[in-house]
């Protein structure tokens, strides 16, 4: 039986599963299904009273880089010509698709919904994905799909795996040396999901002698590192690390940790899935989700951000988030922080 064959029993079996448990299983063997097809498939947190936080008062993460510049205000303009080839080279390929790194298992972001009987992935990151391709190739779907796990973004970047990746990626300024990024196109910040029979409070001292999860090559580990010992107690158990943030979320219902941190906009979609669990606290960082790519690949880096000026402006942005994140984020009458796209500012 084919994989395609396999994934429509596979969601058939599953229509009307509500749990996250469901989910995980699917997204465990949806992202089988990636790996094992030919590598190229083709194809929030709630504004609520524990989220509002002003932007001024968000602890941000990489501030400044070394040059003074904020790391989400470090992208090339849209115009401008010259520099490399890199789009000339996509589109001369023999197989004219855009070979984007993606996730495959994160609700309303990347992710195989098992009632599309499509088999195609969904997700606000995904709509991106289409939009990038159409205005680069002139079609929306000629992508090819790679499941990359997080601890694997940059390196598939830099190897020439993929020719981009969007995947909630937080712009900061460590990254900046090792991948080229978009202008933004979403922001977010850490935050604390556990259960809500918990009497975690958020990210402060009630995390004392707790086991926490986070995703290896994530900026929530980052933050757990350098906090340890001051924004939360040194007694804080941060030694269990996953290749991908959902697999936090597993050890969380199976009871192996206390905690996840990762960012609210992720949690917020993972709390809508999972009725025993719930953000705590508000976020406590501010950062900026961008399109990673080769560093040197000034073309195609442009390129993306006049899409993004484009999808913005002409309203697709809206649209895509009004689908996908609007239930899961804008909670009680009240849109989040996240609602707006951020503003884009050029080197």
């Amino acid at each position: 039986m084919d994989a395609h064959r396999l994934a429509r029993r596979l969601r058939a079996g599953l229509r009307g599963w509500g749990g996250v448990g469901a989910m995980a299983a699917v997204c465990v063997l949806a992202l089988a299904f990636v790996l094992l097809l030919p590598r190229t498939q083709s194809s929030g947190a709630p504004d609520s009273a524990v989220q509002r936080l002003a932007h001024g008062t968000q602890a941000r993460a990489d501030t400044k880089c070394d040059n003074g510049v904020a790391p989400q205000d470090q992208s090339l303009s849209p115009s401008g010509g010259g520099g490399t080839d890199v789009v000339d080279k996509i589109k001369a390929r023999e197989d004219r698709r855009l070979i984007v790194g993606v996730d495959t298992n994160s609700y309303r972001w990347g992710y195989l919904n098992p009632n599309n009987t499509s088999g195609a992935l969904e997700g606000f990151d995904i709509d991106l994905v289409h939009q990038i391709a159409k205005d680069l190739l002139g079609d929306p779907n000629a992508v090819s799909f790679k499941a990359i796990p997080t601890n694997q973004r940059v390196p598939a970047i830099q190897s020439g795996e993929v020719d981009m990746v969007v995947r909630t990626m937080t712009i900061n300024c460590a990254r900046l040396k090792d991948v080229a990024f978009s202008a933004p196109y979403f922001r977010t910040g850490q935050q604390v999901l556990a259960p809500k029979t918990s009497k975690i409070t958020g990210y402060d001292g009630s995390l004392a002698g707790k086991k926490v999860c986070s995703a290896e090559g994530s900026t929530a580990l980052d933050s757990l590192r350098a906090d340890k010992g001051g924004k939360i107690p040194a007694s804080t158990d941060i030694s269990t690390v996953v290749p991908n943030q959902l697999d936090c979320l597993v050890k969380l219902q199976l009871g192996e940790v206390d905690a996840v941190v990762t960012d609210g906009a992720l949690a917020a979609s993972q709390a809508a899935q999972d009725p025993t669990v719930e953000l705590k606290g508000g976020l406590f960082t501010d950062e900026y989700y961008g399109v990673a790519m080769k560093r040197g690949s000034d073309d195609l880096v442009r390129q993306v951000n006049r899409t993004l000026q484009n999808y913005i402006k002409n309203g697709g942005w809206a649209d895509s988030y009004a689908r996908w994140l609007h239930p899961t984020m804008d909670q009680a009458g009240k849109k989040s922080t996240s609602a707006t796209p951020p503003a884009a500012h050029y080197k």
